[in-house]
């Protein structure tokens, strides 16, 4: 049982090493697009919901 949680361990190592980290300046730049994208989304659908809200409300008068 023991050499089965070795031998898992041992390939679990070994895998991490095939892993393709990324950058710290590619975490950040992808953080950042993510960040401004996210703002812009909801900005754009503020908008859209305030002019449908006024829209309907005038029509609804």
């Amino acid at each position: 049982m023991i050499a089965k949680i070795q031998n898992f361990i041992g390939e679990v190592f070994a895998e991490m090493k095939k892993v393709s980290w990324v950058t710290r300046q590619e975490l950040w730049d992808s953080t950042l697009i993510v960040i401004a994208s996210s703002l812009l989304l909801g900005a754009f659908l503020g908008m859209v919901d305030f002019i449908l809200s006024k829209g309907i409300a005038h029509l609804l008068r």
